[in-house]
């Protein structure tokens, strides 16, 4: 058993696939029309038949209260693994990204939190 499919929860899905492709470098694997929605996933460039990441419109209810209280409290909805964390908080920071939690050494962990821009904290990992 492996994961297949991971989703976030985006307010505009056009916004999200600009910010997750343009500015974090995934590309895009799917994207199927649904009535006024997409079935929109990316995939990292280096795995193109690995793990997608739907970018799920946040329609439903219980969404937006669920995000807010996320990021009222500073946690991530997903995380990202990338081989170092200061060179992209860097390189983000460059494309105007905002962080949240810059780049922090937790024993073998390093991580950072960003703003993806859709209603989402997004945290940056590497482990030595």
């Amino acid at each position: 058993m492996r994961i297949h499919l991971s989703s976030v929860f985006v307010d505009d899905q056009e916004k999200a696939v600009r910010f997750y492709t343009d500015v974090l470098g995934f590309v895009r694997k799917h994207d199927v029309p649904l009535g006024e929605d997409r079935w929109l996933t990316v995939v990292s460039p280096e795995d193109p038949d690995g793990t997608e990441l739907l970018l799920e419109p946040s329609g439903h209810p219980a969404v937006q209260p669920y995000k807010t209280a996320l990021v009222e409290d500073g946690i991530p909805a997903t995380s990202f693994a990338v081989d170092d964390v200061r060179a992209e908080y860097h390189r983000l920071r460059a494309l105007g990204v905002r962080f949240t939690q810059e780049p922090l050494e937790m024993g073998p962990v390093t991580t950072a939190v960003l703003d993806d821009t859709c209603g989402n904290l997004i945290q940056l990992v590497h482990s030595a």
